[in-house]
């Protein structure tokens, strides 16, 4: 597994991490016994990198992990990052120090930690990533020990770069897949000229580059891929990353054929986000021991070829930048 410096944390983690929204139940039922199996087959795959929130299962997610780092993953060496700021109206008046203690102090709980690894607020609107309290009241939680280091995870391009220019600023998570390039045009080099690391989220599309999906596919009713698709809960860029289904299906059948021999898409294409110049850590979710070793191994992948980057850049022109929306 090859690992990389997490940005201004100075930690060293997996380039392939794992992010852990399903674990808290968000994308369908999953049991305690088995997100603590993809827990344990990602860190003997040589995972050290886990991504959760306050909100992925109301706590479920941060409660999981932190019962299995308190017991057989107490030594793996595992940095986790979570994230804040989703349990109230997305107004920038709530992104205050009293708030950001409250939801500290519930994800230390959750964890069983004193000091939380690296925190990020989660998808705030753009007043709060451009605010200097927001970034007083953070140096305040560093200052205290609460967190060790702070980042945002964003929804453009512009939020990110508002980010990347602050000089505490440890990482920015972003949609980067091979359905989402704009990315790689200004927030990457941006993030390798500040030292800010880069965590990619969403590297699978929502699992439409894994190839499984067909038009007869069905989701869980409560799966966002099912209720989320117009938008209405939360970003539609978080579901498919904002591509139509349809033309995300024709796309992914592209991709596939791209694949070289010896990979699945899925490794394909999560070794596509990880070769990006910038990148600190994928986050893929799995919900099976299979998909977190399959997802691992995408970190020790060798260098894709040319003729696979020129294609995957051409069914994003062909396909895709035109349904995008601008923001994204």
């Amino acid at each position: 597994m090859d690992t990389r410096t997490l940005g201004r944390t100075d930690r060293t983690v997996s380039v392939i991490g794992l992010g852990t929204w399903q674990l808290g139940a968000d994308w369908g039922d999953v049991s305690e016994a088995d997100a603590t199996a993809v827990l344990a087959a990602s860190v003997d795959a040589g995972v050290t990198f886990f991504d959760t929130a306050d909100v992925y299962g109301d706590g479920r997610s941060e409660q999981i992990i932190g019962r299995y780092l308190a017991g057989d993953g107490k030594d793996a060496g595992i940095t986790v990052a979570t994230k804040m700021g989703r349990r109230v109206d997305q107004l920038a008046e709530n992104y205050v120090l009293a708030n950001f203690r409250a939801w500290t102090e519930r994800s230390r709980r959750n964890l069983g930690v004193d000091t939380l690894d690296l925190v990020q607020l989660h998808c705030p609107p753009s007043a709060v990533v451009e605010s200097g309290e927001v970034y007083d009241a953070l140096d305040t939680l560093v200052a205290d020990g609460t967190i060790a280091a702070y980042g945002f995870s964003v929804e453009t391009c512009d939020q990110a770069l508002a980010a990347i220019s602050r000089p505490a600023t440890a990482t920015v998570q972003i949609i980067l897949n091979a359905f989402r390039l704009k990315p790689l045009d200004t927030v990457l080099p941006a993030a390798r000229a500040a030292g800010v690391g880069i965590i990619a989220r969403v590297p699978l599309a929502s699992g439409l580059l894994t190839g499984k999906y067909t038009r007869a596919t069905t989701f869980a009713e409560n799966d966002h891929r099912n209720y989320n698709r117009d938008g209405s809960h939360f970003d539609v860029g978080e579901t498919f990353s904002g591509v139509d289904y349809e033309t995300g299906l024709t796309a992914a059948a592209e991709f596939a054929a791209l694949v070289p021999a010896g990979l699945t898409p899925a490794q394909a294409a999560l070794a596509w986000v990880a070769q990006q110049d910038g990148v600190s850590a994928v986050i893929p979710g799995a919900r099976s021991i299979a998909q977190a070793q399959g997802n691992a191994a995408a970190g020790s992948v060798p260098p894709l070829s040319a003729e696979f980057l020129a294609g995957v850049r051409d069914i994003y022109d062909r396909l895709l930048r035109a349904q995008i929306h601008p923001r994204w």
